[in-house]
């Protein structure tokens, strides 16, 4: 006798079934650049005395760890503050070396991929980013960035126009925004930069937030309606293309760009060591593997020599030089090269001064600024220099969050105070262009 089979008796049949499936597409986790940097570590240091600095220079040589400050080695002395990312096989001979040696370290990250994990999520569920409206928030690829260019270009065309100055080494184009209204023939100008360095992801948001501001507060803000009438900002948001779309898709932490060397093996140049300024000497390394790497002769980077171009036959109208950077909060000006005081130094200090002042009075992050050979560290080759001593008389690098607790990992969630408290100090400094200064 066939019993009818009641929807509580189905159920129960194809529960063997439904687990069963369930067994079988268990999904794997998929890690974010195939796991690389598992049980990499992230540790500071601080020698303590030049035989410090010297032993640590000696093992870092010989090691393969990546320096994320100082930018080389070599910048390493008594009482720099010294981070190094350190993948998981160096760091069972760094951190022995390092007690034998009674050197004291702290440990900012312990394991690099787990931070990594957990601040990008997965990959695949990066549609949170394709939800109607620009999300200004999160960290963005280069064809999204690229794609939100086209987008203001068609829907802000009465204050925006995006064009090329060039192409890559790998062939992608140079984009750049010119902002401001078209009031009259000729206007002086700012060129604003992000992301010559890779790995400085923060850098490439703070130029979208910046043409974000401009174009939402050009009628409530009289500063930035000002700013727009008076004058054309130039705004490159990714400089380095190749290294930065490498950056998303092989090793979070590139720096150089992606150009190849005949002799070598290793890819890139440091495109903040590139230019025709005192080329490839003290802070500048001639090794084609060194992050420093100068290249074999200035502007062999079709990056750097695309944007020199374009400086050179507008040096008379662009009044301003700024470049963004990561990570040290500090406000730079010339010389990089040399310890030595700019002509102009009364009017570039007063500022940077300003500028750093305004940018506390947001959160109360205090900003180092001066000259960058004294503040920060001697490096040739600079773009600041270059466009210094080209003639554009306020020449500017910004090194952005934070002081080394995230370093390049800075969260999503401090790209809003950072971009916040830094459009203050750049539209302190657009101001003080539009003032005379004596």
């Amino acid at each position: 006798m066939n019993l009818p089979v009641t929807p509580t008796g189905r159920r129960a049949a194809l529960l063997p079934l439904c687990l069963l499936f369930l067994k079988t597409w268990v999904p794997v986790h998929s890690y974010l650049y195939n796991n690389r940097y598992a049980g990499d570590k992230v540790i500071r240091l601080v020698p303590e005395s030049e035989r410090e600095a010297q032993a640590l220079t000696a093992i870092f040589h010989q090691l393969t760890v990546d320096l994320w400050q100082p930018s080389s080695i070599f910048h390493i002395s008594a009482g720099t503050v010294t981070d190094v990312h350190v993948p998981g096989n160096s760091s069972q001979i760094l951190l022995p070396y390092l007690q034998q040696a009674n050197i004291k370290y702290t440990i900012i990250i312990s394991d690099l991929q787990k931070v990594i994990e957990k601040q990008s999520g997965l990959r695949s569920f990066r549609n949170r980013r394709s939800v109607p409206g620009y999300n200004y928030e999160v960290y963005h690829s280069l064809e999204e960035i690229q794609s939100w260019m086209y987008r203001l270009n068609k829907t802000h065309s009465d204050l925006v126009h995006m064009f090329s100055v060039g192409k890559s080494y790998e062939g992608r184009p140079l984009f750049v925004l010119k902002l401001g209204k078209r009031s009259r023939p000729y206007k002086r100008a700012v060129w604003i930069d992000c992301g010559i360095h890779a790995r400085e992801w923060i850098g490439p948001a703070f130029c979208q937030w910046f043409v974000k501001e401009a174009l939402q507060t050009y009628q409530s803000d009289p500063a930035i309606r000002r700013m727009l009438n008076q004058l054309y900002f130039y705004i490159m948001p990714v400089f380095n293309v190749d290294g930065y779309h490498f950056s998303w898709t092989n090793d979070r932490f590139w720096r150089k760009t992606r150009s190849k060397n005949s002799q070598f093996r290793c890819h890139g140049v440091d495109a903040n060591r590139n230019w025709k300024v005192k080329w490839c000497d003290e802070g500048a390394s001639f090794h084609p593997c060194d992050d420093t790497y100068c290249g074999p002769f200035p502007e062999s980077e079709p990056e750097v020599k695309a944007v020199a171009h374009f400086l050179r036959k507008r040096r008379k109208q662009i009044k301003a030089y700024l470049s963004f950077h990561a990570y040290a909060q500090m406000l730079l000006y010339p010389y990089s090269y040399k310890y030595a005081t700019i002509p102009n130094f009364s009017c570039v200090e007063s500022a940077a001064y300003n500028a750093v002042n305004a940018l506390q009075s947001a959160y109360g992050i205090r900003y180092r600024y001066g000259p960058a050979s004294s503040t920060l560290y001697v490096s040739s080759g600079s773009s600041m220099d270059w466009a210094y001593k080209s003639g554009i008389p306020y020449a500017f690098a910004f090194e952005l969050r934070d002081t080394g607790h995230f370093g390049f990992l800075l969260p999503e969630t401090l790209i809003k105070p950072t971009c916040t408290e830094t459009m203050l100090a750049v539209k302190n400094i657009t101001m003080h262009l539009l003032k005379k200064c004596h």
